[in-house]
């Protein structure tokens, strides 16, 4: 066997069954075989990485078919081995966890956001059908954070920052706390290596310091302890780098104005221990007012326990003391690890926070049936998850944890999709408040319904603030309303159709309808007019996809302009325009704006009253006209001449936080002039700039339109004619 996998079987067998280490023994015989001859970025051989994985599951004590397929982890993804295989060898449990870990290299997509986007929703809804799936994730990216060095210098900024979004959250949401700190506290060090030091440095010279400060103050509790004959054990809890770092940055603090660098943590056998405990501390020492939370009669969404309080102790300097059981230490440590349950052979989540994974499940399946592309799923997930908390109390007193900036409707949904539905009112802290008021941490919330209410109005889409809700609403929308959705989303993108200058017969062909639906993951074209009906998804989204064949055929046709008799005579005139007029001799020459033609465009001349010949594109409107064939001139591009022309561009896309600096950064490295710019965004989200920039001919142009396309959230690039 390979160094370190007998310290991983011992561990597992000293809580597991000899049928559970039968399971777990063979997955690693076909690890080491499947993996065999592969080795790591850093020299040593490859089975090294799924044997680390398999130790960080079998430390927080999870499961044989968790600690099983954390050593099958890889194989589906880097070897022969398939999916059927493990299923048929060691069950659909194992085969389960191993599929929503493996990542979906083999489809083409066309950034690698949208890849990243698609795997993280792949694995995130893996997760709402088995939690275990995130835990062998976790482990996965906590032994590839602790390799990190051996990457590039570029990988390693990636994968940090993908740390920092995604899994230290999800860490912290299954409270698993000793994971958390030490993937945020690595991914510190190669995002910002000379903060991470200078952090570490100060906090070296200062230790010795700090440590006699603590130890001062814990005698001076045992004292006490003992004269109440309380059992404890007090330490030292140094805070995290990160920690330190984020409450620097966010409080626009220096190193020498945090004092909670070091806590006093009590460890007590119970409940009524703890509020001794407390007690005593607050006999000691002055508290500071605001800075106690009491944490056990109000846990974390994550099951966090504790007592917190910061006091003025020995010297007058703040100290930190943090007071907890024994088992809400090892819920603090491993978080949901420390409420698996075995019952015939079965793994379970036991007690409320199975209650609290039930919710989980629930944000994630709806997101995902919900948002249009990955993308859009991770931001309302990241919305509703990852971001920061209020807590409010139902008129019964029951916590109810939810997204900051919610608003009673989120409080609704997150109660029932039922009482949601049924909304008429709110009252917060016994007080009538709109539906779009803004809840506070502490706030009582009673919420006044009614059987006779007509449902959600769709302004309820722009009030709800977390993803869990609108979702509701959708959902609502979508089933009570599906005919009249169908209809009114159909008319939405007729309309947005008409107002694009587009035939709507041309663009709705049934071969575009079925594209662009299942561009966006619906089923048919019904169910992506219904999602447009009911808010879903925008008009002005479909309608790009739909008219883009229709555009891209109409720029390569470019029709010619209609039969006309040209001047006999061959004498050609030179403009300053860069144009060439046959038949005519010193005549003015200009460049029509309303078609703006560019070398590369097919062009006509036109003879104006008093102003010269105006150049035009051959499929221009404007000459395209009976009245119009008598004055229309042969004119050509002279090929010497070195002219720029200003063209009229109109680029749409998601609004986003520096979209527009994107689509300026990249115009500017084509080396084009930009002679004015403007845009905005409507209620939906969709930005439009138009533009106006300076080049010579068409391939020019097209440099300039592929580089804007390459763009994330971009969704077209058009060339404006102001007919």
């Amino acid at each position: 066997m390979s160094t370190g996998v007998e310290e991983v079987l011992n561990k597992a067998s000293s809580y597991l069954s000899q049928t559970d280490m039968d399971l777990i023994t063979r997955a690693y015989r076909l690890a080491e075989k499947a993996h065999e001859g592969q080795v790591r970025k850093s020299g040593v051989p490859y089975i090294m990485h799924p044997i680390a994985v398999a130790g960080i599951l079998a430390n927080l004590h999870m499961d044989a078919v968790t600690i099983a397929a954390g050593f099958l982890h890889d194989v589906v993804e880097d070897t022969d081995v398939t999916l059927d295989r493990i299923r048929e060898e060691f069950g659909s449990e194992v085969a389960l966890l191993v599929d929503g870990v493996t990542k979906l290299e083999k489809i083409k997509y066309k950034s690698k956001e949208e890849q990243l986007a698609e795997n993280h929703r792949k694995m995130l809804v893996a997760m709402a059908q088995d939690i275990r799936v995130i835990m062998i994730k976790l482990a996965d990216r906590l032994h590839n954070m602790r390799t990190l060095r051996h990457m590039s210098e570029e990988k390693q900024r990636e994968i940090s920052d993908e740390t920092l979004e995604i899994f230290a959250p999800l860490a912290h949401r299954l409270g698993i706390a000793s994971v958390k700190w030490e993937l945020e506290d690595t991914a510190l060090r190669y995002l910002n290596p000379q903060q991470y030091y200078r952090i570490v440095n100060l906090m070296q010279k200062k230790r010795a310091e700090r440590e006699a400060y603590i130890n001062e103050a814990a005698e001076m509790i045992k004292e006490k302890l003992k004269e109440l004959n309380i059992e404890a054990e007090i330490s030292g809890r140094p805070k995290h780098i990160y920690s330190i770092y984020k409450k620097m940055t966010k409080k626009n603090k220096q190193f020498n104005e945090i004092y909670d660098l070091l806590a006093l943590r009590i460890i007590v056998n119970d409940i009524r221990d703890c509020y001794a405990v407390l007690g005593i501390v607050h006999t000691l020492w002055k508290p500071m007012p605001g800075r106690f939370k009491d944490y056990i009669a109000m846990p974390k969404a994550n099951m966090y326990q504790s007592l917190h309080t910061t006091v003025i102790g020995p010297k007058g300097e703040p100290l930190e003391v943090q007071i907890r059981t024994w088992e809400m230490h090892r819920t603090a440590e491993i978080g949901i690890a420390a409420h698996w349950a075995y019952k015939e052979g079965k793994s379970i989540v036991q007690g409320s926070f199975a209650e609290k994974l039930g919710n989980l499940r629930e944000i994630i399946q709806g997101g995902s049936e919900e948002a249009p592309n990955a993308q859009e799923f991770m931001e309302s997930l990241k919305q509703d998850l990852f971001s920061d908390t209020v807590f409010v109390f139902t008129p019964k007193g029951d916590v109810v944890e939810l997204p900051k900036g919610s608003v009673p409707l989120d409080f609704a949904y997150r109660i029932h999709s039922a009482v949601g539905n049924r909304t008429i009112g709110a009252k917060v802290n016994g007080k009538i408040v709109p539906l779009d008021y803004a809840l506070k941490t502490g706030d009582i919330v009673e919420i006044l319904t009614s059987k006779h209410s007509y449902g959600p109005s769709q302004d309820w889409l722009k009030i709800a603030k977390s993803a869990h809700a609108r979702n509701k609403i959708k959902q609502w929308f979508k089933k009570e309303k599906r005919e009249e959705n169908v209809a009114k989303g159909q008319q939405m993108v007729e309309a947005e159709i008409k107002a694009r200058g587009y035939d709507v017969k041309e663009v709705m062909t049934e071969a575009n309808l079925k594209e662009a639906a299942a561009r966006f993951n619906f089923q048919g074209h019904e169910d992506m007019f219904a999602a447009v009906g009911y808010g879903g998804i925008t008009a002005a989204q479909i309608v790009t996809r739909l008219i883009d064949k229709v555009r891209r055929e109409r720029e390569e046709q470019n029709p010619p302009a209609p039969e006309y008799k040209p001047s006999p005579s061959p004498q050609i005139a030179r403009s300053e325009s860069g144009v060439k007029v046959r038949g005519v001799d010193n005549l003015l020459v200009r460049i029509s704006r309303c078609c703006t033609p560019i070398p590369g465009d097919q062009i006509i001349g036109f003879v104006t009253r008093g102003r010269g010949v105006s150049v035009h594109r051959r499929d221009c409107p404007n000459v395209l006209t009976e009245e119009c064939l008598e004055r229309l001139i042969d004119v050509e591009w002279d090929a010497d001449a070195k002219h720029n022309y200003n063209v009229d561009i109109e680029i749409t896309g998601q609004d986003r936080s520096g979209l527009l600096n994107d689509v300026l950064q990249v115009v500017a490295e084509t080396k084009t002039n930009i002679a004015a710019v403007s845009g905005k965004a409507d209620k939906n989200r969709l930005a439009t700039i138009h533009m106006t920039i300076t080049i010579s001919n068409v391939a020019h142009l097209q440099k300039v339109v592929e580089r804007i396309k390459s763009i994330k959230d971009i969704y077209s690039v058009r060339r404006i004619l102001s007919t």
